[in-house]
């Protein structure tokens, strides 16, 4: 049988975003701006840069923004175009060339109910999921270096990360025997325990890629913490029938659904984006100086 390669990327957007409430009561959280770009601007370049060609967007109620915005701006183009501002029309131009399909999760299932609303354009191809609120920083190739695990094995790869004892309830853990340099071949994980339960400090986070036996699975899981039909019980049911591996990611990672988080991401990006980054620099320098002189 042929390897299979990843050519398609999910990107669950139906969640309620409760954590920016208000900023998110009519806007989806996933179009908070970092700098000058969206959150899942930045999570569909990633893909992109991985020469994966086709998205998939899952979404719900009060995010027609998302579909806005990676669609054809006639007039916006025009009045670029008009003023002669042309760096900034081809970007975003760039925005409307990708293939983007749209499907609504109608009721707040969970993210492995979300992953299963893809199957009908993921079909029987391995396929990237990306949480677009786990913010990789662009100069780290996790999702790269992710696929080339898989087209190695063929087989459903995790992303992890070593957490804090006191945050390991908030994510899915696993356990795992060390089969390569920062690879796992994973045989337990157990979603948001307690810091005595938790099998290890690896956690789940918010990159995937699945083989598409998932989907028979995922509808046949029964629904776990929260009610919700968690992708981490598909999984472990997957791994009774075929191995499944964990990558540790020793990169820079930004919880995007994080306030804290979130500020990090944004100084951090600013400090690397052409257009602010040296004005911003002696604005963090000048403020931090201030900041220390109060302190004294």
């Amino acid at each position: 049988m042929p390897k299979q390669r990843v050519s398609k990327a999910v990107f669950p957007a139906a969640g309620l975003g409760t954590r920016f409430l208000p900023a998110t009561k009519a806007s989806p959280k996933e179009m908070l701006p970092i700098v000058d770009k969206p959150m899942i601007q930045y999570a569909v370049e990633e893909a992109e840069s991985c020469n994966i060609k086709e998205f998939i967007v899952i979404t719900g109620k009060s995010k027609r923004a998302i579909e806005d915005h990676f669609d054809i701006s006639w007039q916006l183009e025009e009045n670029l175009k008009s003023k002669g501002k042309h760096a900034i029309l081809d970007e975003i131009q760039k925005l409307s060339e990708h293939q983007f399909a749209y499907i609504r999760q109608g009721l707040p299932l969970g993210l492995g109910h979300a992953i299963l609303c893809s199957k009908p354009f993921v079909k029987d191809e391995p396929f990237a999921v990306i949480l677009s609120d786990d913010i990789i920083d662009p100069e780290d190739h996790l999702l790269r270096d992710m696929i080339k695990i898989h087209n190695k094995y063929q087989a459903t790869v995790l992303a992890l990360e070593k957490v804090p004892k006191e945050e390991i309830h908030r994510y899915g853990v696993v356990a795992g025997k060390e089969v390569g340099k920062n690879l796992f071949k994973i045989n337990d994980m157990v979603e948001k325990p307690t810091a005595s339960s938790a099998p290890s400090d690896m956690a789940i986070i918010g990159r995937y890629i699945l083989t598409p036996d998932i989907f028979g699975i995922i509808e046949k899981t029964k629904p776990g913490k929260g009610g919700e039909i968690q992708l981490t019980d598909a999984i472990k049911t997957l791994m009774k029938k075929r191995p499944v591996y964990g990558y540790l990611f020793r990169g820079k990672r930004y919880d995007g659904g994080d306030k804290l988080g979130y500020l990090k991401a944004t100084v951090e990006l600013a400090l690397k984006n052409p257009g602010v980054k040296t004005e911003f620099k002696k604005y963090l320098s000048t403020r931090i100086s201030s900041l220390i002189e109060k302190e004294k």
